[in-house]
Order: structure tokens, then sequence, then C-alpha cells
């Protein structure tokens, strides 16, 4: 069987999505193929191992064996950069779920060894691969909707309690990094910034209001300044039972455009001889069911998610490993997006109007102690 070789380390809620994605996804058949799983509970990687048709392992294991080209990191977020670094030093490929990592330092460490071993590093951000953020895209590249001038992000999730005692790490600064933004809400700034570009500049509230004994935010909201001037407010919290669908809105002088739960549910362009001086439609014209591509209905995964956004993300990897180009989203890219949440975080610290840093990652960051560490990773995404 030809393709890529896939190692999946951790067989939490994650985990087990890549592992069924690798195994069962049409498009992936003749690129990848899943031959191990690894996780702290030998009983979960069994568990997987069955259900996916692959072997289960323990984590040291599975970064050594010479027949596994690409690791694919499902770990809490905290120790992506020690399991990727490790992978990186075996000689893999390396695919990090989101965030890249809890720190800039962290994920420049990653980068930069990524960047010394010559080896393709991804990190997961599957809504661009969704059809309705592609389609989106390209009217924004067309210039449909004009100049931009305003976004709206809405990430209001519930988890319980339960969620967060289910685990040590969760909910801790040392391997969550943070609460609903840097956990749940990072996908949505990324999104927002693929589609809208840079965040520059942002204002910031956080707040713990629906749980406890945890160290970071259940509540934040933001507001964003892209570079060409436009603004997004943003909205991500844990703590909104029963919990409603993700909801983003862009617009424009000419257009705007509304994606909810992954479906585009509003769009609406001018065309060349429509006048825009006065009021406007108002909700009217929904151009949304000409807009929306053509898709086969899909079963969500077990873990809540569609398959083939995940799917489509690694077919693009595995060409560019193939092809010996950078993968859509590269290290680079999830650093971006990292760097703006954490501008969140420091403006909801200080009260104050905070830069998002524009530097590339550091080529000094060498500092590598842990990447040929056999330490054993304890904990994992449920």
């Amino acid at each position: 069987m030809s393709g890529l070789r896939f190692g999946v380390v951790g067989c939490g809620v994650i985990g087990g999505l890549h592992a069924r994605v690798l195994s069962a996804y049409p498009p992936l058949a003749a690129r990848a193929r899943l031959v191990a799983v690894a996780s702290p509970s030998p009983e979960r990687a069994h568990r997987l191992a069955a259900e996916t048709g692959s072997e289960a392992t323990d984590v040291a294991t599975l970064l050594d064996r010479g027949d596994i080209d690409v690791i694919s990191v499902c770990t809490p977020s905290g120790l992506h950069a020690e399991i990727g670094q490790r992978a990186l030093a075996a000689g893999k490929h390396v695919i990090v779920e989101k965030p890249v990592e809890v720190t800039a330092e962290a994920a420049d460490r990653l980068i930069d060894c990524a960047r010394k071993a010559d080896r393709t590093l991804a990190v997961i951000s599957q809504r661009r691969f969704d059809p309705a953020s592609r389609m989106l895209r390209s009217a924004l590249d067309a210039g449909e909707l004009g100049t931009l001038t305003s976004g709206l992000v809405e990430v209001p999730l519930w988890r319980g309690q339960a969620y967060y005692d289910s685990g040590d790490w969760r909910g801790s600064r040392a391997l969550d990094g943070g609460g609903a933004l840097l956990n749940q809400g990072v996908h949505a700034v990324d999104l927002v910034q693929w589609l809208m570009g840079p965040v520059v500049e942002v204002a910031a509230h956080t707040a713990l209001r629906g749980h406890h004994g945890i160290e970071v935010e259940d509540v934040v909201t933001a507001t964003l300044r892209h570079a060409d001037g436009a603004l997004t407010s943003l909205l991500a919290t844990t703590a909104a039972y029963p919990g409603r669908t993700t909801r983003l809105a862009v617009h424009g002088d000419r257009g705007s455009a509304v994606i909810d739960n992954d479906e585009l549910t509003y769009f609406h362009a001018a065309g060349p001889a429509d006048d825009t001086s006065a009021y406007g439609a108002y909700g009217a014209g929904n151009q949304a069911a000409e807009r929306r591509p053509a898709a086969p209905a899909q079963q969500r995964d077990a873990s809540g998610l569609l398959p083939s956004p995940h799917g489509d993300q690694l077919v693009d990897f595995c060409d560019a490993v193939t092809e010996g180009r950078a993968p859509s989203v590269d290290g680079e890219e999830g650093r971006r997006a990292l760097l703006t949440v954490l501008a969140v975080y420091e403006a909801a610290r200080t009260g104050t109007v905070t830069r998002v840093p524009s530097a590339p990652a550091s080529a000094a960051a060498t500092s590598s102690t842990s990447s040929a560490s056999s330490a054993p990773v304890t904990p994992e995404p449920a």
C-alpha cells in the first residue's frame, strides 16, 4: 500500500478523530495509512487500534518506529512542542492539533526544530477547509464584498464542570494554556484572520463565571483591529448553557456573509448596477443558496465534528510532503493565531490596547533539551 505512514499520539476525542479519518476518509486512501496509535492509557490505545485496524503501542515506541513517516500529535496543548520535537528528532514529519502550543517560546522551538530537521510541520486548522469558508475566501479574493469594514465572531459553547474535572491538565495554564479562547476559540481566531487579514491590535476582557477550580477564563470578549483597519468583535465562552453554534459574520461596503455551524447561512453581494447609496436591503436578497457549495451529506464523527475538514487538511499535508512545498497551515500560520490569542490575554490582564507581534519565529530559539527526552507523557485530551 502506498502513501505516507502515520502514527497518532493521544487516543482521546481528537486523537480518535484523527485515527478514524486516516483509516476511513476515501480521499486519503492513496495518500496515507494509519499504522499505530499510542497513549499513556493502554486501554484507550487498544480500543482505538481495534476500531481503526491499527496497532496499539506506547508513546516512546511509536516515536522510534522506522515504519512511520508522520506523527499526528493529539496530546494536551502544552505538550505539543515536546512530543513534536521528539518526533522531528526521529526524522518524522509532524502534525499538531490546535493550538500549536501554549507559549510563543514553545511554538518557536517547535518551528525551529522542523526547519533544522528539514521536515514538514503543520497545525490543524480545519475550519479553513470547510466548503463555506473556502467559498467565502474566494468571494473576498474577488473583491465581491468591497472594502471590509467589520467582523463578528461568536463561540458560545458549554463545557460543564465535569469537563474540567475530568483531567488535572484541563483548565491549567501549564498544559491548557488558556480557556475558552485558546482551547475552543483559536479556530475562529485563525479563520477570521485568514478571511479578513492579520490582527495587529486588540482590546479585551476575560472572566471566570460558570466554573470553579480552574486557572483560565471561561468568558472572553475582545475587539480586534485588522491590518487594513477593519474591526472584529469576538466572544468566546464555555459557560453558555446549553451551548450554541459557532458563528462568523464578515461585512463589507458591498456585501456581507454569515457562516453558522460550518454552513453558509447568509450571503449578499451587490451587483455592478446595484445602488448602495441609501439604506441597503436589511437581510433581503439572501444569495446563500446559490452560493452554497454542493457537497454530499456527512455524518458527524463520534467527536461531534464533520470528518471532511480534518480529512481535507490531511490531504493537503500529504500532498505538501510529496510535492516538497509548505502545507496550507504551517507552523508560522499556527503561530500567528497563537500570538493573537496571547495578545488578547495580555490586553485583558493589563487593561490596555495591545499590539500583536508580527516578527517571524526566531531561528535562535534552539532550546531543545526536551526534544530527545523520553519522559512519559501522562495526560491527553479526553
